[in-house]
């Protein structure tokens, strides 16, 4: 009977189901998550050899920053959650003072202050902040009784503001923008009231009028008045939006074809392989490209979640949320930038974007997460 043969095939799927996970456990890798990352990975390579005018150069780079970012995440993946709770307040520390150090003795590039250079190896603190920040604060409110109560709210505030003021002082407002939130998600997962929650959106609003002031250079006022009037200045500061919604609107919904875009290849969209390369992949694969990228990401972040949720302590589950929150906060910040619903605040697109510190930022980060998701179970006696 069909229904026999299934219940003497259980047994083996059983078993193979365990095999699989035993292996994942050795390996310390969440297999679905490997997937995942795969495949927006190699998707991304081929959007960048488009965007990039299919110099062979930039993808041979990006492969070597994809090698290095998979190796950090393999290897990341091998430490142990509890060393990484016990390296937290040090790993803070470690980045706080690093920025301190890039007002001294950091390297400049196009007005900005945001890199040193050590034995030839130039690199960006501020990029190691945004796994060090939800380290440090999930590390502090693991080891405290949730929710939060005021005092500690407001140490993990002060936490938080410090290399965010630092970041922005370079300034690189989308950066402080990242870590901002890696900190902040935990403090929000750890259970923070709502009325914390609304007190803060008062003061922001509250703020808006001293940072537009008194903070916010001219250059960063500028983007805003761009996002709320692009062709104010068609030729200017609005020609990187309208390109870039010129672009998504030609794609439709089928799109032109791999290597058909005519804004990027005519060089009328700027930075195209960088941060408004969704705008190429929109124009060349249309709507239906655009929704499959973002769909793997909607399952990215849902695979993260799950992994927060059967996390085993409360450091787990709060360090594994921020990273996932966190990444969808780089897809959602770039997505409403390129298409104009959000100001040009220089956040390129999660494993797509050419980059390199940032790659391996992001890959660091979900070794984190594998790590919390393959961490031994404790055996309760």
């Amino acid at each position: 009977m069909p229904h026999q043969d299934f219940l003497r095939r259980l047994p083996e799927s059983e078993r193979a189901l365990r095999k699989r996970d035993r292996l994942q456990q050795r390996l310390h890798i969440d297999f679905w998550l490997l997937l995942l990352l795969f495949i927006i990975t190699m998707g991304g390579l081929g959007v960048l050899f488009s965007a990039s005018d299919q110099s062979l150069g930039t993808l041979k780079r990006q492969g070597i920053y994809f090698f290095i970012a998979y190796t950090a995440m393999f290897m990341v993946a091998q430490v142990p959650v509890h060393f990484m709770r016990r390296l937290a307040p040090w790993a803070y520390v470690a980045g706080v003072g690093l920025l301190i150090a890039v007002i001294f003795i950091g390297v400049g590039a196009k007005g900005a202050q945001r890199w040193l250079s050590l034995g030839g190896f130039r690199f960006q603190p501020s990029e190691f902040m945004k796994l060090a920040m939800p380290i440090a604060i999930a590390a502090y409110l693991g080891q405290r009784h949730l929710p939060p109560v005021f005092k500690h709210v407001f140490f993990t505030l002060v936490l938080v503001a410090i290399p965010v003021v630092l970041i922005i002082k370079q300034p690189d407002l989308g950066t402080s923008i990242l870590v901002a939130a890696s900190g902040l998600m935990v403090l929000f997962f750890a259970g923070l009231s709502w009325r914390y929650i609304f007190v803060a959106i008062g003061a922001l609003l509250a703020s808006l009028w001293p940072l537009w002031h008194f903070v916010l250079h001219d250059y960063q006022k500028k983007r805003v008045l761009t996002l709320l009037n692009p062709e104010a200045d068609r030729l200017g500061a609005g020609w990187n939006i309208i390109q870039s919604k010129t672009a998504i609107g030609s794609g439709g919904v089928p799109g032109k074809g791999w290597l058909q875009g005519t804004q990027s290849h005519l060089d009328f969209l700027p930075e195209g392989h960088t941060d408004f390369i969704i705008a190429v992949l929109a124009e060349e694969f249309g709507l239906i490209g655009v929704l499959t990228l973002l769909g793997l990401y909607v399952l990215v972040v849902l695979r993260g979640l799950t992994i927060a949720i059967r996390a085993q302590d409360s450091f787990g589950r709060l360090l594994a949320a921020s990273l996932t929150l966190t990444f969808f906060v780089y897809v959602f910040v770039n997505v409403g930038m390129v298409s104009g619903l959000l100001p040009v605040v220089g956040v390129p697109l999660p494993l797509v974007s050419q980059g390199g510190t940032s790659i391996v930022t992001l890959m660091t980060g979900f070794g984190i997460l594998m790590a919390i998701a393959t961490e031994p179970r404790k055996v309760i006696r």
